[in-house]
């Protein structure tokens, strides 16, 4: 799947995988404007790209900020003079009690996984309108966008209402031959989860295919949406959890 002289932002891209959609929108031949809110992560992750031979640029910055959002495509056309696709990573996980759940961390978690993917979208959609081009744009759900998971009420509400933010917005950007979907991947093993040693053996167990995802079956499932092959798919939600939603067996 080439993406030669297509423009890309992928957000919350200084590990895990955002990197590796960021990575593999590269070696496929596109220009990557990726972006962190961690600085030396941020900077680290596009030189460790550029090393490898890809067109990346680093951004870092807080993309629940509309104005940072703003700035980020605007960024993306003055290094490549036009942006074609959109991956709206960055997102933020937060586990309470319902029952005790800090409004503060319910603020975060809405700010970055809604506010700041709705209006990095807005921003992005309109340049892609202005060229008159098209171009695809990619919301990263999650499983329990579709599935209760414990602690995880306030997380889960945005997934599943960002699934519904790509349904609504075909009436918007279609008539410009703009594409938007979602990703919702399962268990994957990150650099998050490393610390932890049942995380594969209990993930092996529940997920029917064996394993938990990794980086790479994302990166798979992301460029395929992303890619002008798939110009036809939009509205839509692809679940990539080796099975474990169609079972939901608790991770006990």
């Amino acid at each position: 799947m080439t993406f030669q002289n297509y423009s890309a932002i992928v957000t919350g891209a200084g590990q895990g995988i955002g990197f590796a959609i960021a990575e593999g929108l590269c070696q496929q031949g596109a220009r990557v404007l990726l972006n962190d809110l961690d600085e030396t992560l941020c900077h680290d992750a596009a030189e460790k790209i550029r090393q490898g031979g890809g067109n990346c640029h680093a951004l870092p910055g807080d993309a629940s900020d509309v104005n940072f959002t703003r700035q980020l495509v605007q960024t993306a056309v003055e290094q490549f003079g036009r942006l074609d696709l959109l991956v709206a990573n960055a997102g933020l996980t937060h586990f309470g009690d319902f029952f005790s759940y800090d409004p503060a961390h319910f603020e975060q978690v809405l700010n970055l996984n809604l506010r700041g993917s709705f209006f990095l979208t807005q921003a992005a959609a309109r340049q892609m309108r202005q060229q008159g081009q098209g171009g695809s744009v990619l919301l990263m759900s999650s499983v329990v966008g579709h599935q209760a998971h414990p602690g995880l009420a306030a997380y889960s509400m945005t997934k599943a209402a960002l699934e519904m933010l790509a349904k609504n917005l075909v009436i918007d950007l279609s008539p410009h031959g703009i594409t938007i979907n979602a990703l919702a991947p399962g268990a994957t093993q990150t650099e998050r989860t490393l610390d932890d040693p049942t995380y594969v053996p209990i993930w092996s167990r529940i997920t029917p295919m064996g394993r938990p995802a990794t980086v790479t079956d994302m990166t798979h499932a992301a460029l395929f949406l992303l890619h002008p092959a798939s110009r036809h798919i939009t509205g839509q939600s692809l679940v990539v959890d080796g099975g474990w939603t169609s079972v939901s067996l608790p991770p006990e």
